[in-house]
């Protein structure tokens, strides 16, 4: 019954468990940030395989024992009960089994940050304005069913409603793990308010999630960087007009992949208060950078995968929105469901789980478990 290859596999696991829990109490390891910043990552990831491995292994010894009882002993009610012990065993085992094949696959080390989640609308003029307003409602109400928080940073209203562009950061657990799914054109078709003649029309709007940056996962000259500051409009009071509270940053940076020098420029009018806005501004500015400088990475895992499933190219159509027949179909696994509403209203998981899915089978193919 014993996987030997994969008991194999798990050797030595314990024992790097014990040693970076050692490690990550060591005043020199947490004096190094980024050691120990990676250490305590890799600490929760082998906290959860050991769990397993330790229930794994105690199901292999208890069907082990059964056997064993089974084949020495004549008593009919010890052996029933050996019986039952190694159907139980033996039922469990496999479910074990795959889950530890994927905990032995190397976790992405962005799944668990923040990210910065950037929606603007594409092709289709004022519809496409109104469609990205309604994906950021529908993400809001998903971040807030998973508990985690959703701060706008700025914002760029649509003529007819909806946002041109909205940028917003998401914390929480796992974020990035989950969202990054989302990534790519969205499609939408339905018959636009302004529609007189009940045709249906074709829009999009692009959605792209950033793994959040460390501060010390980026390196940037604050002393280059060129800061003004203007007062912010919208609903909000006497303040908003009269405090110069927003903030624009300005920072030119050499792209590593093309070499070329660009000016990054940002924008923040989240609160009211000047300092927190350049803050927040400087968390965007290393998030961009860090976003670019990690393509390559992103697209390395692409170019080894058969699908779209967690590619970095967001110009990939990933899903389109039927309205006329209440569908939603994503592209990259071909799943259709028809709860249309619903999913608008933030009841995506169903599509993530499938996306996941799909992703760990590529992984588990790649890693031949």
């Amino acid at each position: 019954m014993a996987d030997n290859t994969l008991l194999s596999r798990l050797d030595g696991i314990e024992a790097r468990f014990d040693e970076v829990a050692t490690l990550i109490t060591d005043p020199a390891v947490i004096a190094d940030m980024k050691r120990y910043v990676r250490l305590t990552k890799e600490y929760k990831e082998l906290e959860r395989l050991v769990d397993v491995t330790r229930r794994y292994r105690n199901l292999i010894g208890n069907a082990e024992e059964a056997r064993a009882v089974m084949a020495s002993e004549t008593d009919p009610e010890l052996r029933q009960m050996a019986r039952e012990e190694l159907d139980s065993a033996t039922a469990a085992i496999p479910a074990l089994e795959e889950e530890i094949k994927l905990l032995l696959i190397p976790a992405d080390p962005e799944d668990a940050k923040n990210v910065v989640l950037e929606i603007r609308g594409g092709t289709g003029g004022d519809e496409a304005a109104l469609f990205a307003g309604d994906l950021f409602k529908m993400y809001a109400r998903y971040c807030e069913s998973r508990g985690w928080t959703l701060s706008v940073t700025s914002a760029s209203e649509g003529a007819a409603g909806g946002f041109k562009e909205i940028v917003a950061s998401v914390t929480g657990d796992n974020v990035y793990g989950t969202l990054k799914y989302e990534s790519g054109v969205h499609r939408v078709q339905r018959v636009p308010a302004t529609e007189t003649q009940g045709r249906v029309h074709t829009s999009a709007a692009t959605v792209a999630v950033l793994p959040e940056a460390e501060a010390f996962e980026v390196e940037i000259n604050e002393g280059e960087i060129k800061w003004d500051t203007f007062r912010s409009g919208g609903a909000g009071g006497q303040n908003v007009n009269k405090v110069e509270s927003g903030v624009r940053l300005r920072y030119m940076w050499k792209n590593p992949l093309t070499g070329v020098s660009e000016e990054i420029l940002i924008e923040c009018t989240e609160t009211r208060d000047q300092p927190k806005n350049k803050e927040r501004a400087l968390s965007r500015l290393r998030t961009f950078i860090y976003d670019k400088e990690h393509q390559k990475y992103v697209d390395d895992i692409a170019s080894r995968r058969k699908t779209l499933v967690s590619t970095g190219d967001r110009s990939a159509k990933i899903r389109t929105y039927n309205y006329p027949q209440g569908r939603i179909t994503d592209h990259r696994i071909n799943y259709t469901i028809y709860n249309l509403q619903a999913f608008m209203d933030g009841d995506i998981q169903d599509v993530i789980d499938q996306l996941t899915i799909a992703e760990n089978a590529e992984k588990l193919k790649a890693a031949e478990l």
